[in-house]
Parts: C-alpha cells; structure tokens; sequence
C-alpha cells in the first residue's frame, strides 16, 4: 500500500492506495500552521494498516510560501561565469525588493561560459574564484549558487569553479549548480538556482519535520516528494534540489484526475477553496507551460503545468448582484460560511441551495432565491467554461474531468462541453496523483544535428533521459517518452537544435529503500 499526502492552503488531504492503484480510503484534515502536525492528523484519520505501507508520497506548499513570504530563506552567495558578456545584467537585477533582501543581494561576476556548442566563451579564472571566494567567507555565507553561460551544454565550467571555491571555503557551504536545475536560458536557470540555494536549510528542516511526523504514527516507510512536473524525488534529493516541489499542487491534482477518470486526454478543472485551476491532461501528464514562470514575481524555468487560474472557489464570496470571487473566506469556511452557521454568503451556499452539495445545514441557505442561486451557478459555469475553451489547442469535443472539493460547483455539463464527469474520491484526487506519482528524467539542450543524423541525435538524447530517470529511481524496464520537442535555432549556425526529451517510468523502491538505508548508515534489511 503507498499512501499520498498533499498539504494545500485550507485542507490537508490523504489517501490510501493499493498495489493496483485502487483507493482504499481517504481522508482530509485542517491544515495546521505548522503543516507537518496537519500531517500526521490526516494519517491518523485515514487509518492505514501501518505495517502493509511501503512508501509514503507528499506533495507540500512549504518552500514556494517560504519564497512568497521572503522568510526562512538562507543568505545565499550567487556567483555568475560570463565575463566579459552578461554585465549589463547583475545577478537578481529583476527581483522584487522583498525577495532580494531575505537572500541578501550577493552577486559575483567571473569568467567562464560557454558558447551554445560548447566551446568556451572565455577561460575561468581561478584567482579570480579564491578572490570571490575570500569575500564570501568575510560576509559569513553559507549556500552558493554558480550559474554559467549555457551549461546545460557543457557543465566543466561549473563544475571546476564549484572545486575551486569549495577549496577556499572548507566545509559547510552548500553548492547549487544551475546545470542541475534549468534548461537553457541564462537568467531564469540562475534565478532556479539562487532560490534553490537559498532554500537548502530550510529544505533539510522540513525534510526532518516529515520523517518526525510519519514516525509519530508508526510509519517506518521511505517517503518521498512530488516534483513539479508529478514525479518523485528521494529524501537526499529533495534537501539537494527543493525547488523542484514548487509547482505539485496543481500537477498532484491533474494526475489524480486521469487516474480516478480512466482518461488520459481530457480537460481538468480542479476547484479548491479559494481558486479554480484549468489544465489539459495528455497521455496522463499535465501539458507542461512553454516559456518561463514566475514564482513569487520571480522569472524562472521551472518544469510546471500549464495552468490557467481564476478566483472561483468553494469559499469565494458571493456578491449581491450573484458575482463570484476572487475574494474567499478560504480556510475560515466552516466559521463563516451560510450553511455553518456564519453570516457570509459563499459559493458552496450556492451548490448547498441548488441541491448539488449536501455540506453543513441547508435550512440556513433556505431564504435563497432560486433564481438568484441558478444565475449565480450558471455565471460560474461560464466563467469556467469559457477557461477550458481558453485552454484547449483542438476544436475537437474533450471530456471535462471536475475534481477538488469544491467542484460541486459544476453542473453536469458546461457551455460547449456537454461530457462532464466527477469520479470517485474527486475531493481527494490531489493526494490520490501524489500516491501514483512515478520517476522522471529529462534532457533539455542544444544539439548539433548534421544533415541526415537527426534520428541518431535524438536517440542519444532519448537514452540519456531514460539514464537519468534510472539514476534517479525508475526501474529499468519500465521507462517510457511521454514528451519530445525539437527546435531548429536558426540564429545559430551548424544545424543547432534545441532537443527536450521527457521520459517517466515506475517507482524501484527497492532500490531507493537501499540507498536511503545507506544514506543513514544502516542495512537495507534493518
């Protein structure tokens, strides 16, 4: 049995799945302050066999709410090689003042980087490296961050410049390296990679926090974090990369869907308590956004879902001409909702009023007129119909997938879409994809491809994929592409291509049982 835990901003959810990926049971619970105790009371509701649970799977809003909130995050050292290109644009140039202040303002500009082919754009300077590295010591930092000019295509540079500066430095310091976590693209990887530097004490406290919190109840299981793009990383992988957990509500809750629904291709709109999110499944994974995000105002490039938000939730506020949103009583709802006994008059009155929802007592939504009730329920359906519409590439007829706690919002069909369906444990899809999460690899760079080798290029990026996703967990055998993009640059000479593969295969907890074991300096049997 695995269980799936997603922490969100009102409810904590869980749920419990068996070996054929059936959901045994499922649970929600309050969302506590500290979310790690929100955790072990959704375990305790649910009521797991704890001795049959093999792995444990969470997906946390921890380090993104860390980032908006500018708080708990590390002083971090961000040291750029590009020299003599890339001055006109400082480390953090673009940052909001909040966010720039918590992780200090600390940049460095060296020598170093390549050109898109890998040739060196100018050699590193090592003196200038122990110079930096002197400064970084006088200022007391402790976590570096060393971005290089298309290291995704060649990562020496990095590399050495990390070598030489963890030599100035001693022990204590961590390192993030922007090839380990970004495509190309110079300034939205280092900015991944200054906030995933500044989130590595943090990330090794909620780590711990987990661990506390299954041992509490009797779990002895591994656990492991969703990523953005809803595979799995270990415990050792997410102290080293936490910026990679930003995006998995959103992901946890599309792969729930395809999972619960049957469908693989289908629209998901997901409603919470607060907002309503739209997104297109394909072969079972979100479609992933093209270009850059934005985490806290901050441009990155993220491996995240293709999400289009609105502020419609079971908790939205419903004004008094029947207009919905985007304000929300959010968690507040079992105090002030109508059909709880409070004075504000919230969606979930609405579906309460209507008959689509039997939540708290529906006596005290009784004064409601119907026809107020059906123009406000109908406008919420346009609102939401007219987001699909806005994200769907195909005129051809999709299925709608409603999942969340407050789909009970959607009416059985939705203008221009007349197949609607709302599965089975749909309240808890978002723990139920945490639970059914796999692992992932992934190639994103620049390729020389000569005339007539396109298909031996993109085999070798194929296979370096399926390598990564092996190294990472997945058992050989069962990775498979899920995604393939080519694109020609013809602003560069030599027939460079720009080649992302994605690949994903099945959990070897065996495996990553070992290495945990290792990793904490016992046998894998103990």
């Amino acid at each position: 049995m695995r269980i799936g835990i997603d922490v969100g901003g009102t409810n904590t959810d869980a749920a419990l799945l068996g070996h054929d990926d059936r959901v045994l049971a499922a649970a929600k619970s309050p969302t506590t302050d500290d979310i790690t105790s929100g955790v072990t009371d959704a375990i305790r509701v649910l009521g797991p066999p704890v001795e049959s649970v093999t792995a444990v799977m969470i997906g946390t809003t921890h380090f993104l709410n860390a980032l908006v909130e500018g708080a708990r995050l590390t002083p971090v050292a961000a040291v750029r090689l590009g020299l003599p290109a890339t001055a006109a644009l400082p480390p953090m140039t673009d940052w909001p003042a909040r966010q720039r202040a918590a992780v200090g303002g600390h940049g460095y500009l060296c020598h170093g980087g390549r050109e898109f082919d890998g040739r060196p754009l100018s050699p590193l300077d090592p003196d200038e490296l122990k110079r930096v590295a002197a400064d970084i010591a006088a200022r007391g930092l402790t976590s570096v961050a060393v971005s290089s000019v298309f290291s995704p295509v060649a990562e020496a540079d990095e590399r050495r410049a990390a070598e030489i500066l963890r030599a100035e430095l001693g022990g204590g310091v961590h390192f993030s390296l922007s090839h380990d976590l970004g495509r190309v693209g110079l300034l939205a990887r280092e900015n991944a990679t200054i906030i995933n530097a500044a989130l590595r004490d943090l990330a090794t406290v909620i780590v711990e926090s987990f661990g506390k919190a299954l041992a509490e109840v009797s779990i002895t299981a591994p656990f492991f974090l969703s990523q953005n793009d809803g595979t799995l990383m270990d415990v050792d992988f997410a102290r080293t990369f936490p910026v990679a957990t930003f995006a998995s509500g959103p992901t946890n809750s599309m792969r729930g869907a395809a999972l619960l629904s049957g469908l693989g291709d289908c629209a998901v709109v997901d409603v919470g308590g607060t907002t309503a999110d739209v997104g297109i499944l394909t072969g079972g994974f979100p479609r992933e956004a093209a270009g850059e995000s934005e985490a806290a105002g901050i441009r990155t490039n993220f491996r995240i879902p293709d999400v289009l938000s609105l502020g419609i939730g079971g908790g939205s506020l419903v004004s008094g001409d029947g207009d919905t949103g985007p304000r929300s009583v959010g968690h507040r709802i079992t105090d002030e909702a109508l059909v709880f006994g409070g004075t504000t008059l919230t969606a979930t009155d609405l579906a309460v009023a209507d008959g689509r929802a039997d939540i708290g007592d529906r006596s005290h939504v009784a004064r409601l007129g119907r026809e107020f009730t059906a123009r406000a329920l109908d406008r919420i359906a346009e609102r939401l119909a007219e987001s699909v519409d806005r994200m769907r590439t195909s005129a051809a007829a999709a299925p709608v997938v409603a999942v969340g706690g407050g789909s009970v919002l959607l009416p059985r069909a939705l203008p221009g879409f007349g197949d609607v369906r709302r599965p089975a444990h749909f309240d808890v899809a978002n723990a139920v994809g945490a639970a059914i999460a796999q692992v992932g690899g992934e190639v994103d760079r620049v390729f020389h491809v000569p005339d007539g080798r396109r298909d031996f290029v993109l085999a070798e990026a194929r296979d370096e994929a399926v390598g990564r996703a092996q190294d990472a967990g997945a058992r050989p055998g069962t990775v498979r592409v899920v995604d393939i993009e080519e694109v020609p640059l013809a602003y560069l000479p030599g027939g460079a291509t720009r080649v992302r593969v994605k690949v994903v295969g099945d959990l070897d907890l065996g495996r990553l049982t070992e290495a945990v074991a290792r990793s904490v300096g016992v046998s894998a049997d103990a």
